[in-house]
């Protein structure tokens, strides 16, 4: 696989990861982690393994404060890192950010919280500021050639299929919403039994996107990778390569929900999922302005929609 190098911040930005494309030099690790681990001896197996299942705490450290703190020297703590697979401390940091992120729950994000101010002022201020700079972060990376290429593959996939659950289920539904506007053959699942049903009836030329973030809703992961047993297509689209939705697609988008409030940001996802249904409106702009144009008198005068009295 082609190495890329992401830079140290995936979380606040949209990057596109294709089948082809590794995720900056962690792609061993990010994909047989569990495994390297496995080989390295059971004294340095215990030395890192509160590491790797609490990374928060451990981010930022050097690789001498990370030695001190679990006991060890700066020699093994490096010889510990090249055994699970990475060329560089400064790559495990990465990696160990990535992890923070993907297993950060509602109280780690009020925590951090702490750090932005005090008052509830001070915090909506906050919040405000990290919506705008995972928005930022999403225009400023977003590939549009590679948005327009899905919106393409969603035109000649004989079934779409959107997997998600959740707080996730409003993405899932948004997009399902404008996909269904125009025809395309597409359909959800945003509940375990649905998507068990409706991941058997996907194969060779469909399509099926996943939405989840974080360390990933079972029910989403467990869904594309049953698609993609099936021959599917699939597209995942999360906040973190470490997610094993990521690692799970073919092709993978990554939108930050980093947020100091107890929940998770869904601006950038949802600012993803507009660049979607964009490209899907303009790859073919003929016939969508055909459709669009019958659609036109009922959104002018149908009964859905209140008249009011001038």
């Amino acid at each position: 696989s082609k190495v890329v190098d992401r830079g140290a911040s995936d979380t606040q930005s949209c990057h596109v990861m294709t089948r082809n494309q590794a995720p900056a030099k962690l792609t061993v690790a990010h994909a047989s982690l569990s495994e390297k681990l496995k080989h390295l001896s059971p004294k340095r197996q215990e030395i890192i393994r509160p590491v790797l299942e609490n990374p928060r705490p451990f981010v930022l450290l050097s690789v001498r404060a990370l030695a001190a703190r679990l006991g060890t020297d700066p020699a093994t703590t490096v010889r510990i890192v090249q055994g699970l697979g990475f060329e560089t401390y400064k790559d495990f940091q990465r990696h160990l950010h990535d992890l923070s992120v993907a297993y950060a729950t509602s109280l780690d994000t009020m925590k951090a919280a702490e750090r932005e101010g005090t008052g509830p002022a001070s915090l909506v201020r906050a919040a405000m500021q990290r919506d705008m700079q995972n928005l930022q972060a999403l225009s400023n990376s977003l590939d549009a050639n590679k948005i327009c290429a899905l919106a393409k593959r969603l035109y000649e996939t004989p079934k779409i299929l959107l997997l998600g659950g959740d707080a996730a289920t409003s993405l899932v539904h948004h997009l399902e919403y404008h996909l269904t506007m125009i025809g395309l053959p597409v359909l959800s699942a945003t509940t375990a039994g649905r998507v068990s049903h409706v991941v058997r009836n996907v194969g060779r030329k469909d399509l099926a996107i996943g939405i989840s973030f974080r360390r990933g809703l079972r029910q989403t992961v467990e869904g594309l990778q049953a698609a993609k047993r099936n021959g599917s297509y699939t597209v995942a689209v999360t906040d973190t390569f470490v997610s094993p939705l990521a690692r799970a697609a073919d092709e993978c988008f990554i939108a930050s929900v980093e947020t100091p409030s107890f929940g998770a940001s869904y601006v950038a996802p949802m600012a993803l999922i507009d660049a979607i249904v964009a490209a899907v409106g303009n790859v073919k702009r003929k016939s969508i302005m055909s459709l669009i144009k019958q659609a036109d008198e009922e959104q002018r005068r149908g009964f859905r929609w209140y008249q009011a009295e001038f």
